[in-house]
């Protein structure tokens, strides 16, 4: 093969994703753009990583802070562009909200549990980051002032990324009704059920294979230099129990990291029940906590 000529798996695959071409932007209001279906992961036998853009208007101080956001879905299902079901019909959308205010966001995939077993899909969340930080001159990002934000299993994942990515450590994390404790029984979740969401992230029950229940538990990696998180979760919640979210504010407090618990009567999963303003106002409390630690 001549010197600089691709191969035939390079040819077929095209380029990899750290020199890929970026996709054209699409202009949106408020002077926001949108770069969809960007390569950002290469995984042997996996289906393509991708992410979302979400870039503001270009400012004069300086490359963009980022927002991080994972999806939910039990880590089973669920797309990248999804904050949950009461956020769906906003116009504008959540992360054009985001990116309106100053903070670029990227939306990222991972691989989902009947696709690889926990920690693959921590292993893309560091695999996007490490992309965006490679790029970020040519996006005008600085994830060096980075939060991630997740909903339910993205919660989970937050969670975890913000307590155990130390280089460079995350700016700070917002997390809305994730789970933290995989470990111990709770109101419809038996740690002995091979079936559970929770096991086949981990790829056995968790009571059957208690050091990777306890290594894909957010609450065991608690550290007293841990990022601030905000914890936002519904007190009737009926998939995953507030009570993760309790466990893990007392563990960050024990450890002496900053933290807010806000506990949400009334509510159930996904926020259901809660009237509309409530739901903005959960929205407007979260990305204000994101602003504050990377602005």
């Amino acid at each position: 093969m001549r010197p600089g000529r691709p191969s035939l798996r390079e040819l077929i695959a095209g380029p990899h994703p750290d020199v890929a071409p970026l996709p054209p932007s699409v202009a949106y209001e408020s002077g926001v753009r949108v770069l969809r279906g960007v390569p950002c992961g290469a995984v042997e036998g996996s289906r393509p990583l991708e992410l979302d853009l979400w870039l503001p208007r270009a400012a004069p101080a300086g490359p963009a802070p980022l927002v991080l956001f994972v999806h939910g879905g039990a880590w089973r299902r669920g797309r990248r562009d999804d904050m949950g079901l009461r956020t769906r019909d906003w116009a504008p959308g959540p992360f054009a909200r985001i990116a309106a205010a100053g903070a670029a966001v990227a939306c990222a995939d991972y691989r989902l549990s009947g696709e690889a077993a926990f920690p693959a899909p921590l292993d893309d969340l560091r695999t996007a980051l490490r992309w965006l930080t490679l790029r970020s001159s040519e996006l005008g990002i600085d994830t060096g002032r980075t939060v991630v934000w997740g909903e339910s299993a993205g919660g989970h994942l937050a969670s975890h990324l913000a307590l155990t990515h130390t280089d460079p450590p995350l700016a700070g994390a917002v997390v809305w009704y994730g789970p933290s404790d995989l470990t111990t029984p709770r109101d419809g979740y038996d740690p002995a059920d091979p079936a559970t969401p929770e096991a086949l992230l981990i790829g056995a029950a968790p009571a059957a294979a208690p050091d990777r229940a306890r290594a894909a538990s957010p609450v065991a990696h608690v550290r007293s230099d841990a990022p601030p998180f905000l914890l936002v979760h519904g007190a009737r919640d009926t998939m995953v129990s507030c009570a993760h979210s309790e466990v893990l504010a007392a563990g960050l407090k024990d450890a002496g990291a900053p933290v807010e618990l806000r506990t949400v009567p009334g509510a159930d999963h996904g926020w259901y029940g809660l009237p509309d303003e409530e739901v903005e106002d959960i929205f407007a409390h979260s990305l204000g906590f994101a602003l504050r630690l990377i602005t």
